[in-house]
């Protein structure tokens, strides 16, 4: 299996998820704790290793707490450093 590097665009409804071994855009989820539950649960039986990344803004914060909760790291990026 391999390792899983995954970036979130996070807005108010949807969530826009590419996946960096698969080199394009995946889908967009909803904004909720159901829908980032089932997107991790789906990119961890297809990939080992799962690292999630965000960048930073106003409304990450409920999302980071619910990945730390599913017992994964999730680094924030800053937009002026990339």
């Amino acid at each position: 299996m391999l390792r899983s590097f995954v970036g979130i665009d996070v807005a108010k409804l949807k969530n826009a998820i590419a996946i960096a071994e698969i080199g394009r855009f995946f889908r967009e989820v909803d904004a909720t704790a159901t829908g980032i539950h089932r997107l991790v649960e789906r990119i961890a039986s297809r990939f080992v290793g799962v690292q999630l990344c965000y960048e930073a803004g106003p409304i990450g914060c409920g999302l980071n707490r619910l990945i730390l909760s599913l017992a994964m790291n999730v680094p924030v990026g800053a937009p002026s450093r990339t």
